[in-house]
């Protein structure tokens, strides 16, 4: 039944044949695994630079022969192919390819070729045009009101009448440059006429709107006045890094925090500004019902240190703006006077030997020679205290200064200030001259302190604006109401 063969026990007969099936089936599989492992080990592509001579080698270049005999017989040859050419297209193929291109845009938007009327279309005598034109216009720097509406299609005699009824309600000229004019054109009884204006309406001012409107063919005037709120803008906050771009931020204004800075600088060294002092701005502000802001110059600036609070209005004194503190004290000026002629100085302060008196006595001020006639002006601003004959001055001018100083302007040959009359420092007083004891056309000028003579040469002087009385009642009550502002507005 059994037998001992290669595999073991095996059994006879038919079982035997079995086994040897199976085990003949095993060698097979096994031939099989060997020939794709041999076409795996075949290799396509063969590098012509490794096993020169080789019969692997002489395949691959035999191969790669073939491949570029190949490719150069399959190539193009180097002639061009000849073939038709399309016609050039005539007028008619031209513009109908043009209408259907981008090009028309660049020509004003021509589509191209147009319909030819039939028999069907009736040629028009007249074009119809609108009934009515709604144009804006603008109105520029240095250019006049009824020039504007003649440009925009107004006949010259009607824009003149529209001017004169804008002129009744606001002076053209404080109409800003680059209002805006809405206007409405109506229609014309023929084209050769000017289109009659139905409409006209704009911001004449930030409190007034205007408008022109045509009712049974004649031009009248509404005037809306708009509604406007004119409490200041009150800004505050901590200089921090720098007083500039703190007030900058907080949302004052650039020109404003100018004039802020040079009022404090007359008042305060600004380099002496900490960092953890605080600001405080007001400035004007006007806020139209319409929902327009508008913000103009500061009003009132202060400065808080912590051990002192200044605080600085903004009030004119005597025709001169300027910025006084909570006393009532203006800008305080130091420094030395201005020549009040044009001249050579001939003569010092001092003792000295009088030309014509035949004696020494002392000199109180300066002489200055100058040819005759030659202006005299004021030495730094002051008031009038005295216009007229002064014995040995003969013509004499003298004026009263803050400090309890006083300048006078001798021996001129006509007076021009009058007694009681404010001069600013270069204004005009009178005229070189040699009337009274004077040996020839000169100007002696002199300067006293609470009475005592000084030498003009070496003064030097400081001087504060100061209110009293009625005017610096005014003041505190103004810079009471500014204060009660809220930050904010």
């Amino acid at each position: 039944m059994y037998r001992q063969g290669s595999e073991g026990l095996t059994g006879g007969g038919a079982g035997a044949v079995a086994l040897r099936s199976r085990g003949f089936m095993r060698f097979d599989a096994s031939v099989v695994r060997r020939g794709i492992d041999r076409t795996r080990d075949l290799d396509l592509v063969v590098d012509l630079g490794a096993r020169i001579g080789s019969g692997e080698w002489w395949r691959g270049l035999a191969t790669c022969t073939a491949l570029c005999a190949s490719a150069f017989a399959l190539a193009p040859s180097w002639h061009p192919i000849a073939g038709p050419t399309a016609p050039a297209l005539g007028e008619a193929q031209q513009q109908e390819m043009r209408a259907q291109a981008i090009a028309p845009a660049a020509y004003g938007a021509d589509s191209g070729r147009a319909a030819a009327p039939t028999k069907f279309v009736e040629a028009l005598t007249d074009t119809p045009e609108r009934p009515q034109i709604e144009i804006a216009a603008t109105l520029g720097t240095g250019d006049g009101f009824a020039r504007v509406l003649t440009r925009a299609g107004v006949g010259e005699d009607e824009a003149k009448r529209t001017a004169d009824l804008v002129a009744s309600a606001v002076s053209l000229g404080e109409i800003k440059p680059g209002t805006k004019l809405d206007m409405t054109l109506g229609r014309r009884p023929n084209r050769k006429v000017a289109r009659p204006l139905d409409k006209l309406a704009f911001r004449a001012k930030f409190e007034l709107a205007l408008e022109v409107n045509r009712n049974a063919g004649q031009l009248q005037l509404l005037q809306k006045p708009i509604a406007v709120d004119e409490t200041p803008l009150r800004i505050q906050g901590r200089v921090g890094s720098g007083l500039f771009s703190a007030a900058r931020a907080a949302g004052a204004p650039p020109k404003a925090i100018e004039t802020y800075l040079r009022a404090l600088g007359q008042h305060l060294s600004v380099g002496s500004i900490r960092s953890n002092d605080r600001f405080d701005l007001i400035v004007e502000h006007r806020r139209a019902a319409t929902g327009e802001t508008e913000t103009g110059g500061l009003l009132y600036g202060g400065l808080d240190s912590g051990k002192k609070v200044l605080r600085l209005l903004k009030w004119t004194d005597g025709g001169k703006e300027q910025w006084f503190d909570a006393a009532g004290v203006g800008n305080t000026k130091t420094g030395g006077m201005k020549m009040p002629v044009q001249g050579h100085l001939t003569s010092g302060f001092g003792a000295r030997f009088h030309p014509i008196l035949g004696y020494s006595r002392m000199h109180q001020g300066v002489d200055y020679g100058a040819p005759m006639g030659s202006p005299i002006i004021a030495a730094t601003d002051g008031t009038v205290r005295f216009a007229g004959w002064h014995g040995g001055h003969g013509n004499y001018v003298q004026l009263a200064h803050s400090g309890n100083m006083q300048t006078g302007y001798a021996h001129m040959s006509r007076i021009i200030a009058k007694v009681g009359q404010s001069v600013r420092a270069g204004q005009l007083i009178g005229y070189v001259g040699s009337t009274g004891l004077s040996t020839g056309p000169h100007l002696h000028f002199e300067v006293f302190q609470n009475g005592r003579a000084m030498n003009p040469m070496a003064v030097k002087f400081s001087q504060a604006a100061q209110l009293a009385g009625a005017q610096l009642t005014r003041f505190k009550a103004t810079l009471s109401r500014l204060l009660s502002v809220r930050v904010g507005g």
